[in-house]
């Protein structure tokens, strides 16, 4: 037979297209082509296959080689294609049964040598394999490296291997069950180790603040001088959040596995990202030739840390604003688009003023009026009002250092309050409070007279918009299923205004 059919899977964003991998050897003078849109990539396929070929010890027909991808107008890239062109020659040209081709899916780069190196997207594509799979499930077959990842996909059939040698024997034998094993993921129950909130000596308002915040997925600024505790309380922030269910450890692997971040001891772990203050708008959203995740897709189910974020270009912090919302973010180029998740929790850290020391006890500061309100403006009105709590981290006295040093709460008690208040959450409505909808605050979100009262004053006084007085409230809803109560009352509401009040007093 002069024509093999295999089929493997591309990425667009966090989806994974079929792509069939069509091989034709007909006669004329030897060549070798590529074609269906391929990149530079896929194109160098040529090269790597025939000498993984040769290496291997199988013969490379000199005949006209075609290898077709499709469809046609979906772009291919990077070298996960080699594995299926090699297969597909082999089968065209009769080195290789191809009975049993069609209950697999292929992917994978070759070596020079014929040894099989890792791929990005392996969990992605396993997942669209499963979901999009609707007559006899197939099998993957898939570098060794990436086996572990895809095999997180429930009830997935993996058969990774280490070389193109091992996958041409486990077709060369009756039923092809002898030399590639099925794959059993392996994923023990992990206790992951955190920095202990213990360690942070003082800052009980920022402690008890970031608390609310863990209990119900809010968004946090953090305004204090240098060396007050804002990146201490920041690292051990992931500590206290609610355990990852499998859903949520799923999604936060795809996207690792499609950035080729992804790492099987991490399963569940939550991911905290910390970007440098000179990143750009890019490298935050993502995007590319090829749309990749960028941080806010890596952060997502876990924290995104913004340390000095004053110094981050106004126009990079604007970009967070739709995905803050609406936890997706989609990057449109002239010829792909894509879609990441997003759904992150903001922890952000800033200096009062520019030199970092107003209002210190020290009185160093010097910086104008006019200076502090321009480096406050670095920050946009809609940015802040998508930020649910905003407090001050005031400098701890030199007197009082050392003197409670490991007397603080440690976070395995934080923890567990947090988990009694989010469980609190899941059986009332399913979802935390800051993914409330509006329809969902008016139904969950009933305050009592005082409370009522207490809110309207604040909102006439400080003229907040619609936007932030239901971000209050989703805040006082945490602060009451902390205390265990069905209803809100005016201290809860009380607790919820003062942590929106830090940059309007400065």
């Amino acid at each position: 037979m002069s024509l093999a059919v295999l089929k493997s899977r591309a990425l667009a964003g966090m989806e994974a297209p079929e792509v069939s991998v069509e091989v034709h050897l007909a006669n004329g003078l030897p060549s070798f082509t590529i074609v269906g849109l391929p990149d530079t990539e896929v194109k160098e396929s040529r090269d790597r296959v025939r000498a993984a070929l040769q290496n291997c010890g199988f013969e490379m027909p000199a005949r006209r080689i075609t290898a077709n991808l499709a469809p046609a107008d979906l772009p291919k890239e990077s070298g996960r294609f080699d594995l299926p062109i090699a297969l597909g020659i082999l089968a065209a040209s009769g080195q290789l049964p191809s009975e049993q081709l069609q209950h697999y899916e292929f992917a994978g780069e070759l070596s020079l040598s014929g040894q099989l190196r890792p791929i990005r997207g392996a969990l992605a594509m396993t997942f669209a394999m499963q979901r999009s799979q609707s007559g006899p499930p197939r099998a993957f077959i898939l570098p060794r490296a990436n086996a572990d990842e895809a095999a997180l996909v429930r009830d997935a059939c993996i058969y990774p291997a280490h070389s193109l040698l091992e996958v041409c024997a486990h077709f060369a034998v009756p039923n092809g069950q002898a030399a590639l094993q099925r794959h059993q993921p392996v994923l023990a129950a992990q206790a992951f180790t955190y920095p202990d909130f213990a360690d942070v000596q003082g800052q009980l308002q920022a402690r008890r603040a970031l608390e609310v915040a863990a209990a119900g997925g809010h968004n946090v600024l953090m305004v204090g001088p240098p060396g007050a505790g804002k990146t201490m309380l920041a690292s051990r922030f992931p500590g206290v959040l609610p355990p990852m269910s499998d859903d949520e450890a799923l999604e936060s692997a795809a996207v690792h596995s499609l950035g080729g971040h992804f790492k099987v001891e991490h399963w569940k772990r939550r991911p905290y990202r910390a970007p440098h203050q000179t990143a750009s708008g890019v490298a935050l959203v993502g995007g590319g030739n090829v749309p990749r995740p960028g941080e806010i897709s890596l952060a997502h189910c876990g924290v995104l840390f913004l340390d000095e974020i004053a110094e981050f270009q106004r126009r990079v912090l604007d970009v967070l604003r739709q995905p803050m919302e609406s936890g997706i973010i989609s990057i449109s180029r002239a010829a792909r688009q894509a879609e990441f998740p997003a759904r992150f929790q903001l922890i952000a850290a800033m200096n009062p003023c520019p030199c970092g020391y107003l209002g210190h006890a020290s009185g160093r500061c010097r910086c104008t009026p006019e200076a502090v309100l321009r480096y406050h403006s670095r920050l946009s009105g809609p940015l802040l009002e998508r930020i649910d709590l905003q407090i001050e981290v005031a400098a701890i006295p030199p007197a009082a250092l050392g003197r409670h040093a490991g007397s603080g709460e440690s976070t395995q008690a934080i923890a567990a309050r947090v988990a009694a208040a989010f469980s609190l959450q899941l059986a009332r409505q399913g979802k935390t409070n800051q993914r409330l909808s509006s329809t969902e605050i008016e139904q969950h979100c009933r305050l009592e007279t005082h409370g009522e009262q207490l809110l309207d004053g604040a909102m006439s006084r400080l003229h907040w918009s619609a936007r932030t007085y239901h971000r209050v409230l989703r805040v006082a809803r945490s602060i009451a299923d902390l205390a265990g109560s069905p209803a809100i009352m005016q201290p809860h509401v009380a607790e919820a205004i003062q942590y929106r009040r830090v940059l309007h007093e400065i």
